[in-house]
């Protein structure tokens, strides 16, 4: 199969007849065979029964309908899991993103040998104070962390080699890292295509201030987990180390001064509890970094690795 669509959603009925068709349209118009994912992400609405309404004209719709709502990343992370194409492309379900750019996206992973391409929306139809403006602070801050040279990081269109949807697992609020996640894992060729932003023509959106709040902490989050999840003490012990010879020499400079002048009244100065609290942080550092590596080392996944190719080897 030459492409796999996965589209999230969440009370979009409105925009799914509009979009299957014309995704259909461009499929038929380039040849290619597709199938698309729609994810219902606990909808209230009447969305579950249009997809069910548009498989029954077009087998290559298929559908995931939640229970309930848990986010745009489980709904990825299932979408990929189910995907046959070998190419992956995700959009947004309210066709703010254009189906246009299926066929470009698709041969910059054939031709161009991207593992991913990320859409940019160079040109926005949001609200530039409460959009646009967070949007480019977030992005740049991202692409500064990550050294990951994109405009877009949280653009929904991107298209993906299968490989690097079978290799990354998506949870919590990562979707707006998934460059990030596809880096850590070893894919390292990651594109970007300008492509159009259309004004939204039903419904509103279902994004606030929160998820820019959210994103700087994931951001931390995953930085952290992709440098040392296999190796928690590099971290915490080498900070650990730092904190106790920090607290270790303030303390050694005190005994000296009392040696030198005994009327040194060690305990009344504040250097004494600065030395002792970082003694403390220290210790605690170092120790959380022993339990996080034999929380490591007994894990399942301890000596997971992808493995790109083998010679002579099953």
């Amino acid at each position: 199969m030459d492409i796999s669509v996965v589209i999230p959603l969440l009370n979009e009925e409105e925009s799914l007849p509009e979009l299957a068709e014309w995704i259909a349209r461009v499929m038929r118009d380039n040849n290619f065979s597709y199938e698309v994912i729609f994810v219902d992400d606990g909808s209230t609405d009447n969305s579950w029964n249009v997809i069910q309404e548009l498989r029954a004209k077009n087998d290559s719709i298929k559908g995931i309908k939640f229970q309930r709502n848990y986010g745009k990343s489980a709904a990825l992370n299932e979408a990929f899991r189910a995907s046959q194409g070998d190419v992956v492309i995700t959009m947004d379900a309210d066709l703010q993103d254009s189906p246009d750019e299926i066929p470009e996206l698709r041969r910059m992973i054939v031709e161009d040998k991207y593992d991913l391409v990320s859409g940019w929306k160079k040109v926005r139809y949001d609200n530039t104070l409460t959009k646009n403006i967070p949007s480019k602070f977030f992005n740049a801050v991202t692409s500064k962390v990550s050294k990951i040279k994109l405009h877009d990081f949280n653009c929904g269109l991107k298209s993906y080699n299968r490989k690097v949807v079978k290799s990354i697992e998506v949870y919590g609020e990562m979707h707006r890292y998934i460059p990030v996640i596809a880096k850590w894992a070893g894919f390292r060729k990651i594109g970007e295509k300008v492509v159009e932003h259309r004004k939204r023509k039903y419904g509103v959106t279902k994004f606030g201030w929160d998820r820019f709040i959210n994103g700087f902490l994931d951001l931390m989050s995953i930085t952290f987990v992709g440098k040392f999840s296999k190796k928690p003490m590099h971290f915490f012990g080498l900070w650990g180390m730092i904190f106790f010879l920090i607290g270790f020499l303030t303390s050694l400079f005190l005994i000296v001064s009392k040696v030198i002048d005994f009327e040194y009244a060690i305990t009344n100065r504040p250097t004494f509890y600065i030395a002792l609290t970082t003694i403390i942080i220290g210790m605690q550092l170092f120790l959380a970094g022993f339990l996080s590596e034999l929380i490591s080392r007994n894990a399942p996944g301890r000596n997971a690795y992808l493995v790109e190719e083998k010679a002579g080897l099953s």
